[in-house]
């Protein structure tokens, strides 16, 4: 089983720096290299405070230069708020200066808020993605490539900047059913979440995921999945208690933009309002692989044998979370938590 750390870098109130924020992030980013994870994902957002990342390759380039072995992923590049034609150079760019460890997840977006400030229409976002994707796929399999579309016209174009990765870094895209077909058909890797639900969700993912595998007539092991979760391990309650709070208000932000509200009193800060789909803490505790070592390793093996995911990306970056507690909760997944599951497949495996 592979893990990751899902990086959103949120801010949750004028008292954390943007700076702090960043900071933080990369700082992240380096202990989960020391801890053995495989991968760090970098969110892409604009405007507000729900992710101070305007630019995930740029988190990719700067990353690179303070790790060796970590995989640097992008969660994801907005294509529709993209030129294709640069962002095929800066993907190259990145990859190089990552000497190949780039990994390159791709959606369409769902902020109205974002979408609107780049004069984009958030309507076409679908047929904007699918195309954006179509030009990627071109320039990084073909030396000089052209494209004649509904939004771009391309004449033949070379792209200089060229990925060290052969013939494309590996390929992620943000699912729903649509774009789960599309990864199949075409050898990419995608991701899903259940949010703060339960095995119920994840069980009907793992049928959504199955039936679109079957109607593709591809195996459903063909494309790698990357299951988004949020985790935590403690005995303090506290601890718990933190994680849970900064997990709902991240959720809040994330539910509120979706449904295109900005909730904005200042053009910037988000508003953090309860919602009908609030959650409670008991409620998140029991659905989420939170609580004790033990009962994070078991939870996660349950739900492992459902969804049967490549890979878990934990949500480590939170709202106001304490870095330093963060950064020993990071460091105990690298102890305990990621051998022990390993260990336990392994077994089940033989």
């Amino acid at each position: 089983m592979e893990f990751a750390t899902f990086i959103l870098a949120a801010q949750r109130g004028y008292h954390q720096s943007c700076d702090s924020v960043i900071r933080n992030s990369i700082e992240q980013t380096v202990v989960s290299e020391q801890a053995g994870f495989g991968t760090a994902w970098f969110a892409e957002h604009h405007f507000n405070n729900y992710s101070l990342i305007p630019s995930p390759l740029m988190m990719v380039a700067h990353c690179a230069g303070v790790t060796s072995t970590i995989r640097l992923g992008t969660a994801v590049c907005v294509l529709p708020l993209y030129q294709p034609q640069r962002l095929l150079s800066e993907i190259g760019f990145a990859d190089i200066v990552a000497n190949g460890r780039l990994e390159l997840g791709v959606g369409s977006g769902y902020q109205q808020f974002e979408f609107e400030r780049f004069g984009a229409n958030i309507e076409e976002a679908p047929a904007l993605f699918s195309e954006h994707l179509d030009i990627l796929l071109k320039g990084l399999n073909q030396d000089i490539f052209e494209h004649n579309g509904q939004y771009q016209n391309i004449p033949p174009t070379a792209i200089s900047v060229r990925t060290v990765q052969k013939p494309t870094p590996p390929i992620w895209i943000a699912s729903g059913p649509a774009r789960i077909g599309r990864a199949y058909r075409e050898g990419h890797n995608f991701f899903v979440t259940a949010f703060h639900n339960g095995l119920e969700t994840l069980s009907a993912l793992r049928e959504t995921i199955e039936k679109t595998a079957a109607c593709e007539r591809k195996n459903v092991t063909d494309a790698k999945i990357s299951l988004l979760r949020c985790c935590y391990a403690s005995d303090d309650e506290d601890e718990i208690n933190s994680y849970l709070d900064n997990a709902r208000f991240q959720r809040r932000l994330s539910e509120a933009l979706h449904q295109r509200r900005q909730q904005s009193l200042d053009g910037y800060l988000l508003q953090e309002t309860p919602t009908q789909q609030d959650l409670s803490f008991e409620t998140m505790r029991q659905n989420l692989p939170i609580g004790s070592v033990n009962r994070v390793i078991d939870r996660l093996l349950e739900e492992i044998d459902i969804l049967k995911p490549d890979q878990i990306a934990i949500q480590t970056q939170l709202g106001d979370f304490d870095q330093k507690t963060m950064l020993r909760q990071i460091e105990l997944w690298g102890d305990k938590i990621i051998p022990a599951i390993n260990k336990s497949l392994a077994h089940a495996g033989g």
